[in-house]
């Protein structure tokens, strides 16, 4: 079999023979030549056969062209397709500046005709034939997109002495809230899927580790609609010890970000802003930095008071925070820190001398959240107690609180969404559109 030429590669080439693959976007059938857009993984390219209608005395010995011609007549779009052909360039082919004009095609699958989704169908159709929907170039590239930041992340952490692990998700005892929690059955007892890694990175710097990431699915039994939330979604977590506060974990969190979007910008740039009109920012350092009280304070200034009781901020005070950073400090992420005590969980440090306050932070990206970082308490005393204030029972979080028992150094991290932070990278309007599989309340399938 002549060898494969990738859709990208074919610019490079000079004229001469190629062999193509991929599937068909479109057919133009006219009288005397056919244009298919045949598109691949990597890109798009225009094949053209000049159309032989019939046999005739002339063309006795263009069965074979006859053959091809009758085969793009009916083809539907959908279906892949191998081609061996004679590539040209030419300026004057919109798609590309070239063309491979068609020698032999080979079907390797067809597809039906009837297209069940198009560009018009709702969100919720598009995800019932998401295979489908995954051809557009868009979605194509999200994924490359995903692929690159991901490696950029695990570039910084590997060039800077972290570990990767690998935390169970099979658990026997609550992470964080049994409201939140799967739970199924596991032999002759019950286990739950797990919120997050987050004792198990924790139970990495009592090992020694100092430094670990993870890169896994978590899950949250959240009966949420919202756009931003899944039941099932890939996790971004690092923990590090020798910490001084929460101000340590920050300045992690910021440089690797970093990291990700000078890889996503300088391989994706321009096909970013071809797609999907963004001309992507790579963030300066550091972040803002705004206490939480102060922010709900510019968020009131601003004529918005945060209805929720709770100390937390809501979705719109978000919006409104980063509509006042974007303005003030040209950013589009901000730290809001020193989160109050009641809405954090017990493994949080408190503040020195007010410990209705804790050494911790939400990471808001272009109005909407994308993480929770915090510097952990180590201290097994203050620990059980903080547990306790919670309405926790010690008992419970014996197999969590041994870690502490036999020392743990000052420590800290954070869990990012990934999809989030695609989502706002991208400017869509739900996670659905940058999750390969989406899950949800009513969605298993496909």
């Amino acid at each position: 079999m002549t060898e494969r030429i990738l859709i990208k590669n074919l610019s490079a080439r000079e004229d001469g023979p190629v062999t193509v693959a991929g599937w068909v976007e479109t057919v133009r059938d006219q009288k005397k030549v056919q244009f298919i857009v045949l598109r691949d993984e990597t890109g798009a390219v225009q094949l053209v056969n000049p159309a032989v209608r019939e046999l005739t005395d002339e063309n006795a010995g263009s069965a074979h062209t006859l053959a091809v011609t009758e085969t793009i007549s009916g083809l539907a779009h959908g279906t892949f397709l191998s081609i061996t052909g004679e590539l040209k360039h030419d300026e004057r082919v919109k798609l590309g500046g070239l063309e491979v004009k068609i020698g032999s095609l080979e079907v390797a699958a067809e597809a039906i005709p009837e297209t069940p989704i198009t560009s018009e169908s709702s969100l919720d159709k598009r995800m019932d034939w998401r295979f489908l929907d995954l051809r557009r170039p868009e979605q194509n590239l999200i994924f490359r997109i995903q692929t690159t930041f991901e490696h950029a992340l695990r570039t910084y952490w590997v060039e800077n002495d972290f570990i990767e692990v690998h935390t169970p998700k099979l658990m026997a005892s609550a992470s964080e809230s049994r409201a939140e929690l799967f739970e199924l059955d596991y032999f002759e007892t019950k286990a739950y899927l797990a919120q997050s890694p987050q004792f198990f990175k924790q139970m990495a710097q009592s090992a020694g580790f100092g430094k670990i990431f993870e890169i896994a699915p978590a899950f949250r039994a959240d009966p949420s609609f919202t756009s931003r939330h899944s039941t099932e979604f890939t996790s971004v977590d690092a923990e590090i010890s020798w910490v001084d506060s929460h101000e340590d974990v920050m300045k992690l969190h910021e440089e690797l970000l970093v990291a990700g979007f000078t890889a996503v910008k300088e391989k994706h740039g321009a096909a970013i802003a071809e797609l999907f009109g963004i001309d992507l920012e790579v963030p300066t350092v550091p972040f803002p930095r705004i206490p939480l009280a102060e922010a709900k304070q510019i968020v009131a200034d601003r004529g918005y008071v945060i209805p929720r009781a709770d100390d937390d901020m809501d979705p719109e005070g978000e919006r409104q925070i980063s509509a006042y950073v974007k303005e003030k400090y040209g950013h589009d992420f901000v730290f809001l820190t020193d989160y109050a005590s009641s809405i954090r969980p017990f493994y949080h440090r408190r503040h020195e001398g007010d410990p209705s306050l804790t050494n911790s932070y939400d990471l808001i990206y272009n109005g909407t959240e994308i993480s929770t970082g915090a510097q952990r308490e180590h201290r097994i005393d203050v620990l059980i107690e903080q547990a306790r204030d919670k309405g926790m029972e010690p008992e419970e979080l014996e197999f969590y609180l041994d870690f502490f028992r036999y020392g743990v150094p000052p420590h800290g991290g954070f869990g990012m969404g990934l999809a989030r932070v695609l989502m706002l990278m991208l400017q869509q309007q739900s996670i659905r559109e940058v999750t390969y599989l989406f899950r949800g309340p009513t969605r298993l399938l496909p």
